[in-house]
């Protein structure tokens, strides 16, 4: 279905034209995904029943609220900038990694999918988007079992990438090479069964190493040897 035809241009943002609505809804209800539509405030507009059992709150609750409180602080920079560069038409769709808070305050790691959806002038006219929490995660048996994963450096480097610092900002901080820095980084990427920067931070705090609610973000005591 070409997207120039499912946003009524005579309907307020975020709304399916009646002709399409059916099959819209339809999909958008019974897709098995969390899906979300935005306005270009970044506010939700709608949400299906799987977006609202994952964050665990209802329908009335969730519209008229900024996507961007269901994020982690760690991410929430990064992805506003995603969803303002779909709203303002910079870009068609993006996709990163990305740790939310869900029901009952637990944080999960997954990817978010954005898609600009444009109406027939071709403006965007409203967001979609997509979370797909990470199912294959072993957090569980990780976290109870308490495991001293990380060395004193490894807990700093991995709160420093978490807080978005930088090779040279880190090796001036902990008083290492850059190099040094480089190879801490690869060693975490390794251990935490990642592949770069922005899926290490996810997968800690989805492992519980990193502590939810705090800034600056820090590991927490019991995973540090």
């Amino acid at each position: 279905m070409n997207s120039s035809t499912v946003i009524d241009e005579k309907a307020p943002p975020g709304r399916v034209s009646s002709e399409y609505r059916d099959i819209y809804w339809s999909l958008f209800e019974q897709s098995g995904m969390c899906m979300a539509n935005l306005d270009l405030g970044l506010r939700v507009v709608e949400a299906n029943q799987y977006f609202t059992r994952q964050f665990g709150c209802s329908t009335q609750h969730v519209r008229g609220k900024s996507f961007c409180e269901f994020l982690h602080p760690s991410v929430q920079g990064r992805v506003q900038h995603q969803l303002t560069r779909l709203a303002e038409g910079r870009h068609p769709r993006f996709a990163e990694q990305m740790v939310a808070v869900g029901a009952k305050e637990a944080a999960f790691a997954g990817e978010l999918t954005g898609i600009g959806v444009r109406g027939r002038a071709g403006r965007v006219d409203t967001l979609l988007v997509l979370v797909q929490p990470d199912r294959a995660e072993a957090a569980p048996k990780l976290a109870a079992g308490n495991q001293k994963l990380l060395s004193p450096v490894d807990a700093r480097i991995l709160e420093g990438v978490a807080a978005g610092e930088s090779t040279v900002q880190l090796a001036a901080k902990l008083f290492l090479s850059r190099g040094g820095v480089e190879y801490h980084v690869t060693t975490l990427l390794r251990k935490l069964k990642v592949t770069n920067r922005p899926a290490l931070v996810s997968k800690g705090y989805s492992m519980g190493i990193l502590g939810i609610g705090q800034w600056p973000p820090r590991v927490r005591p019991e995973y540090i040897r």
